[in-house]
């Protein structure tokens, strides 16, 4: 390379460099540029989006179109009912508003007139979509649900009015020429039931599947209504009855329990703690799948769902009756309709339910029409129960009483067989003595077993008494529910995140009557080792901890009723003469003592004990 080409190259060389630097761009200049560039891409992707969106929804459209043509397909004679605009008509009489949708021709909500929630909100049972009650079959070897489907109404009216007369509102929901599916709702006055009938003409082409039965899908989702959401919560479940009377029900305790039922059922019910929704089968049901789960939700409690089997015959020209009950789980209300429906009460079983149905509920209910407050009831029935169980009481003491008394020549005994191996006959001498004076070790138990049914009755009846739903009483506002003096920041395990004074109450109530009894009781032998602690200091903090989110009206009845045994023993007291008792025991020990079958079987176990003991050693 020469000269002049190399001086050539550095001139092109510093040409370039000079026009590059005489061409930069400012700072401004990029930064135009930048937003220009910017606009740009943001301009494209929106355009992309767009263009992504467009197809999209084509496809989407398409695939509903395609959607909807298969449902077409599917229904076959019902696909005229796949599409309507959802109109409603209630049903309504002094009890409650029933609103009917023609969108599954299904009860759409309940209202109860009558009552309100705790929050002071209407009462409604249930609402919505999210609830379900519809037939669910195979028609032309096709699913079919008619919750999914339109019907019909027979009247144009919005609002039917049964405060005078029955009322009817007939739903179709047609499968082609004369063939259709009629819900027909028969509302009376004062009548918390609706007759509920299924019709079926012409169905018999187009019903398909198991022979002699078609399915209804009966789900319903339970909301929160009374005070405490956890003690509701143990009085929400689904019961049922068969033929037979026997009544069952699925656990309240369970998150989730399921339960098929493969023989007929009477009537199945989804039930509150005070309200329930009962269905009932005229000819009964032919069987039942049914489900509760609960919900970790602030609005609703659990949710059931049941499928439930009707007996079908052909569908040609055939009706299904029947009833459905809504109302409160008042007991006298729900016996009036003669089928069973009081057994959702919880009363209790066997004996604990004779004592509340028998003696509790006639006194309360004769009491409750009299005397307006709830808290006097009260306090009146637990007078009355206290009057009618002293005889017992009396004898319960007496027994007590005369334990006391043998105390010293119990100690003896005790004194003369120190040793364990004399453990036998040191057992054998107190009985003798016991024999000898007259006296039952088990005398003061007896009186108090006989009481106990009551006892338990008493812890049934309250959570479940209608009538003391928000009844308020002093600083309780529900006597359904639990009372709070002081709400809690925190939540303590067992016990809640509030106070309950009558509980406290309760428990100091209970602490000054075992103590009592301790006290009157001594160190006998009949007391075990640790029975007087747990009776005096553990039980009392036990019921606080147990009895802080039950029903106040219970809390405040066990109070009562300690304080009036208190008020028993301290006139017993007065009456009873210890010394006069000692005197009254020897005088029997002066007699022949009689010994009953039991009390010789008993001698001859124990002397073949002992001369087995001997003989061992």
């Amino acid at each position: 390379m020469d000269r002049n080409t190399i001086i050539g190259l550095v001139i092109i060389v510093g040409i370039l460099i000079l026009f590059g630097y005489l061409n930069t761009p400012s700072k401004e200049q990029v930064a135009a540029m930048q937003r220009k560039n910017d606009s740009i891409q943001r301009v494209t992707a929106d355009r992309i989006q767009q263009q992504r969106a467009e197809k999209i929804a084509n496809e989407a459209q398409k695939n509903d179109s395609a959607q909807v043509k298969k449902q077409i397909e599917q229904l076959g004679s019902f696909a005229p009912a796949l599409k309507g605009e959802e109109k409603f008509v209630t049903l309504e009489n002094d009890l409650m508003k029933v609103k009917v949708t023609n969108h599954g021709g299904r009860i759409y909500s309940v209202e109860l007139k009558k009552f309100k929630t705790y929050s002071g909100q209407p009462l409604i049972l249930f609402s919505g979509e999210e609830n379900v009650f519809g037939l669910q079959f195979w028609g032309n070897n096709n699913d079919i649900q008619t919750q999914n489907l339109f019907f019909t109404p027979d009247r144009t009216e919005s609002e039917i009015n049964a405060d005078k007369d029955s009322q009817k509102l007939v739903m179709r929901l047609s499968a082609g020429q004369d063939s259709y599916i009629e819900y027909i709702y028969t509302i009376k006055p004062q009548s918390y039931l609706i007759d509920f009938d299924i019709h079926f003409v012409g169905m018999n082409n187009v019903v398909s599947g198991r022979v002699g039965t078609i399915d209804l899908n009966w789900n319903q989702k339970m909301p929160q209504l009374e005070k405490g959401a956890d003690n509701e919560n143990k009085y929400t479940n689904i019961a049922y009855n068969y033929p037979n009377d026997e009544y069952e029900e699925l656990s309240a305790m369970k998150d989730e329990e399921k339960k098929d039922l493969t023989t007929k059922v009477k009537w199945i019910a989804y039930k509150h703690q005070f309200f329930s929704s009962i269905l009932v089968a005229k000819n009964g049901f032919e069987g039942a799948n049914l489900k509760s789960k609960t919900l970790k939700n602030d609005v609703n409690l659990k949710e059931f769902n049941g499928r439930i089997s009707l007996p079908l015959k052909d569908g040609v020209n055939e009706t299904i009756g029947l009833n459905i009950y809504f109302g409160p789980n008042h007991f006298k209300t729900l016996k009036s309709y003669n089928m069973g429906f009081e057994k959702v009460v919880p009363l209790g079983r066997w004996i604990i339910r004779w004592v509340n149905r028998y003696l509790v509920i006639p006194v309360f209910n004769v009491l409750g029409s009299r005397i307006a407050s709830y808290g006097l009831i009260i306090f009146l029935l637990t007078l009355f129960l206290k009057i009618i169980l002293f005889p017992l009481t009396y004898k319960s003491y007496l027994s007590s009483a005369k334990m006391r008394v043998l105390k010293p020549q119990v100690d003896e005994i005790n004194a003369k067989y120190p040793k364990k191996e004399d453990a036998m006959k040191k057992q054998q001498t107190i009985m003798a003595l016991y024999r000898k004076v007259g006296v039952n070790p088990m005398g003061g138990c007896i009186p108090l077993l006989i009481q106990f049914p009551i006892l338990i009755a008493m812890f049934r009846f309250f959570p479940a008494s209608f009538e003391l739903r928000q009844q308020s009483f002093l600083w309780a506002d529900d006597l359904s529910s639990y009372d709070s003096i002081l709400n809690l920041p925190f939540t303590i395990p067992m016990f809640g995140a509030h106070i309950s004074l009558f509980t406290l109450l309760m428990a100091i109530a209970l602490f000054i009557t075992s103590k009592q009894n301790a006290d009157q009781m001594g160190d006998t032998n009949a007391q075990m080792p640790g029975m007087k602690f747990m009776m005096v200091y553990l039980m009392p903090i036990m019921m606080v901890l147990w009895f802080n989110n039950y029903a106040a009206g219970l809390s405040y009845y066990y109070f009562l009723s300690n304080l009036f045994t208190l008020a028993q023993t301290y006139v017993i007291r007065k009456f009873v003469d210890d010394e006069a008792i000692l005197a009254r025991l020897h005088e029997n020990a002066k007699k022949p003592v009689k010994k009953s079958r039991f009390q010789e079987k008993l001698e001859q176990i124990a002397k073949q004990q002992e001369i087995a003991k001997n003989r061992k050693k």
